[in-house]
């Protein structure tokens, strides 16, 4: 496609979020009954907005690629088979959070988001991430650079002191485990509970890095390609380049400064053998 093509696909699904999260999203917030709140597991919730909210992310996205399929995360719940569409080298396809942080929205808290992410040719092309109770969008195509509200967003600058966001199962251990020289790298340390949210702090200066041991693809794909457009980047736990195809458990650390990931990584490799061994 061509840049003109890529632009205005670009603006057809920032509409598309913002529409979906009007009419489906946020009416719905504090409002939902008990009966429409559900756990795929124990801590893994799941309401009926996000099921609403995927259905009409996944159509409106059909009518804008016909010939491109949506993988979205509560369909790969029915349909495991689905996330070979991401695996795959050559895989082209739409990857699809309708609702990031859905025990938050549970719960009457206010942090949640709708991600999505274009995949052509086996890597990530294209990411929205859209911060429904802040009105906070950000875009971003490989290459191009990312915008926030419309606006290039500049390479990251230095913050004084260092503060991160850490996934909710590695925040559990992760005084435990993390001790000794390097801890102290690390700063202040806390969770959002929505990777999303999380990924916007990044690019607006609140936070220096993510760190998640669970990397789905639906709550990494864009976020990840905003931290490398940006100027920073995102590594697995092995050291190698962030995928969204890449294994559920191999981790991520992910900062807009490539300082930061050079400092932290040998700790996080650490801290992956730590908790691989209990």
């Amino acid at each position: 496609m061509s840049l003109a093509d890529d632009q205005a696909l670009g603006q057809a699904v920032e509409a598309l979020i913002r529409d979906v999260a009007a009419s489906e999203i946020a009416p719905r917030f504090g409002t939902l009954a008990k009966g429409e709140i559900s756990e795929k597991k124990p801590g893994d919730y799941v309401t009926v907005v996000d099921a609403a909210a995927e259905r009409r992310l996944t159509a409106g996205l059909l009518a804008l690629t016909p010939d491109v399929p949506v993988v979205g995360e509560e369909a790969v719940e029915s349909d495991p088979g689905l996330l070979e569409l991401v695996r795959q080298p050559s895989a082209s396809c739409w990857i699809v959070d309708p609702l990031d942080g859905t025990a938050n929205f549970a719960s009457a808290t206010p942090i949640y988001a709708v991600i999505v992410a274009l995949m052509r040719n086996g890597r990530t092309e294209a990411g929205w991430i859209y911060d429904v109770p802040g009105d906070r969008m950000a875009s971003a195509w490989r290459g191009r650079g990312v915008l926030r509200s419309g606006r290039a967003v500049p390479p990251d600058a230095a913050r004084t002191g260092r503060r991160g966001y850490v996934g909710y199962k590695i925040k559990r251990t992760f005084d435990r485990h993390l001790v000794g020289e390097g801890s102290g790298d690390f700063g202040e340390v806390t969770t959002m509970g929505c990777a999303g949210v999380e990924y916007l702090d990044l690019l607006d200066g609140r936070a220096d890095y993510c760190l998640y041991r669970i990397t789905k693809p639906w709550d990494h794909a864009a976020g990840a390609l905003m931290m490398e457009e940006v100027g920073g980047g995102a590594l697995a736990f092995d050291g190698g380049s962030y995928a969204p195809g890449q294994g559920r458990e191999a981790g991520l650390l992910a900062s807009p400064q490539t300082r930061t990931l050079t400092e932290l990584h040998p700790h996080v490799s650490a801290l992956a053998r730590a908790l691989t061994s209990g």
